[in-house]
């Protein structure tokens, strides 16, 4: 069954995906390009390239839509409930005092997950590069991107330059040198695409309006502007969710160590908000973890749904194609940005970490080990050494 396999791989994913956004897409596409096959690496880049200029929670609309194109509906949801329920578990028990792991900012174990994300973040880019950077145009994008996010990070920057890459694309690549789109049919029509645009819009207007009504629908309303507003990822969206409980619904020293936890689980940092909505006192902390989930989710899911049709109907279009070619250059030039940093820098700190990464690039591509299997690995023999 289609659904039920699509929620045990992103449940696996889920448990096993450490450090951040850019690592999630990578353990994505060594599950679902290289492992499944369920899309190909040009489909694949062309939901990353349409994440990255969406607001929201780029991963988690990637897994999303990943799940919407290979099990309709049902599958999107199973694939957004695998991913995001372990962390969310954790966080929520974080917030209710069941987990007393203090302070894991040194532990060897997170230490080993970082270095982890290297070596995936790395075999992700050289895969990518392979495939989607093929000419002399798309070599002079994708490091002409890295080259400036590296000296420029920040989210304006990554859309501007994707946005330049389209045009790029579209004025210097011939449209016959171009391969065809190679997403699978999209089981949204582009009437309900629109309506869902909507939608989302709807409740950026309408939520403010009931929010005096009572907390929870306060604790709903500044989740959904989050989550709405935010690009970027994870976070970017701190800020908006210090605004919306800081100190309505809560501390500021509280506020800190749900982030501090954040950091330590797999899995969407957008589930800090869980934290958020079990920890207020303003309603009961289950209701609000359901809540502040939803919330912050919500839209970024809604702009991906309706986005979908209309970018598969686009990216069908011979100019549409050269200008997503150029896009998707620059997101491989992109993921090669951040596998510097924050991937690299955060997580190689010597000669150890840089050795221990080296032989778990080497375990997924020469070994062909499967991701989650070096994640553990890895956690495992940093604890015992490093």
């Amino acid at each position: 069954m289609r659904v039920l396999e699509v929620f045990l791989v992103f449940l696996r994913l889920g448990l096993t995906s450490f450090g951040g956004p850019v690592a999630h897409l990578g353990y994505f596409r060594a599950e679902v390009v290289q492992r499944r096959a369920w899309l190909t690496e040009q489909g694949y880049a062309d939901v990353v390239a349409l994440a990255q200029f969406l607001p929201g929670p780029a991963s988690s609309q990637t897994g999303f839509a990943v799940g919407l194109l290979r099990a309709g509906w049902p599958g999107a949801l199973a694939a957004w409930l695998g991913f995001t329920l372990p962390s969310a578990v954790l966080m929520t028990a974080f917030a209710l005092g069941v987990t007393r792991v203090g302070d894991v900012t040194g532990a060897g174990w997170l230490a080993g997950l970082k270095v982890a994300a290297v070596a995936v973040v790395a075999q992700a880019v050289a895969g990518m590069w392979s495939t989607l950077v093929t000419d002399r145009v798309r070599v002079a994008l994708a490091l002409g991107v890295a080259a400036l996010l590296v000296t420029l990070p920040g989210a304006g920057w990554q859309i501007a330059v994707l946005l330049a890459c389209a045009v790029i694309g579209w004025r210097v690549l011939p449209a016959g040198k171009v391969q065809e789109g190679h997403l699978p049919p999209v089981p949204v029509s582009r009437q309900t695409g629109v309506l869902l645009l909507l939608t989302c819009g709807a409740g950026l207007v309408i939520l403010p309006l009931l929010a005096p009504m009572s907390p929870a629908w306060a604790l709903l309303d500044g989740t959904y502007r989050a989550g709405a507003l935010v690009f970027g990822g994870g976070h970017v969206v701190l800020p908006l969710l210090e605004t919306g409980f800081v100190p309505q619904f809560l501390g500021h020293e509280t506020f800190i160590a749900g982030y501090g936890a954040a950091n330590a689980v797999p899995g969407p940092l957008f589930t800090f908000a869980t934290y958020l909505g079990a920890a207020q006192g303003a309603v009961s902390p289950a209701l609000g973890a359901v809540l502040a989930t939803v919330g912050v989710f919500l839209p970024g899911l809604l702009l991906m749904a309706g986005a979908l049709p209309l970018w598969s109907a686009l990216s069908a279009r011979p100019a549409a194609r050269s200008a997503l070619a150029g896009v998707n250059a620059g997101v491989v030039g992109l993921l090669l940005a951040a596998l510097y940093s924050p991937v690299f820098t955060g997580g190689i700190r010597g000669p150890r970490d840089l050795a221990l990464a080296l032989l778990a690039y080497a375990a997924l591509t020469a070994g062909r080990v499967s991701a989650w299997a070096v994640v553990l690995g890895c956690a495992l023999l940093a604890q015992l050494v490093l």
